[in-house]
């Protein structure tokens, strides 16, 4: 799968499953592009073919209702805009 990368301060591995319609998914960017933290994200309603079945697999193994956003810090995921998790998660 290939991440878009924002640069920032390193917290380990942040990865950010999103739709690109979902205004949750924008404001989740958002939010951790205010905190200034290195993230991947990746549009996954936007992938095609195996590569789509491939992000869908990866986003099941830690959410496995599908819902957007998944965001995933090291082995911990939040799923949906929850800031005041967030926030701790990367503090």
């Amino acid at each position: 799968m290939n991440f878009e990368h924002v640069a920032g301060k390193d917290k380990g591995m942040i990865r950010l499953f999103a739709l690109s319609t979902c205004i949750w998914c924008k404001k989740t960017r958002e939010l951790l592009s205010s905190m200034g933290v290195a993230f991947d994200y990746i549009y996954v309603d936007l992938l095609k073919g195996g590569e789509r079945a491939e992000a869908v697999a990866a986003v099941k193994k830690y959410n496995p209702s599908l819902s957007f956003p998944t965001l995933v810090i090291g082995e911990k995921s939040i799923v949906g805009l929850k800031e005041k998790e967030i926030k701790e998660a990367l503090s």
